[in-house]
């Protein structure tokens, strides 16, 4: 399964973040944006469960990780 995250972040932590974001297990990419979020994370997992760990666990304990959206990918 595949997910993308959007991720908002503390001003002046967005490379820190985006740095730290591709060394965590199943994010395939990272990338600073601009929009109404500052960085995208792509992660491919197993399961529903898996993704909801990274995010959870990984991802948001990150500092500077304000708040998250996390969209699932569907093939249609």
């Amino acid at each position: 399964m595949k997910a993308y995250i959007m991720i908002k972040i503390r001003a002046g932590d967005v490379k820190d973040v985006v740095h730290q974001l591709r060394k965590v297990g199943g994010v395939v990419e990272a990338h600073m944006t601009f929009g109404p979020y500052d960085a995208v994370a792509v992660v491919e997992t197993a399961d529903l469960a898996k993704l909801g760990a990274i995010t959870a666990l990984e991802i948001q304990p990150i500092p500077g990780v304000e708040q998250t959206l996390t969209c699932l990918a569907v093939d249609v």
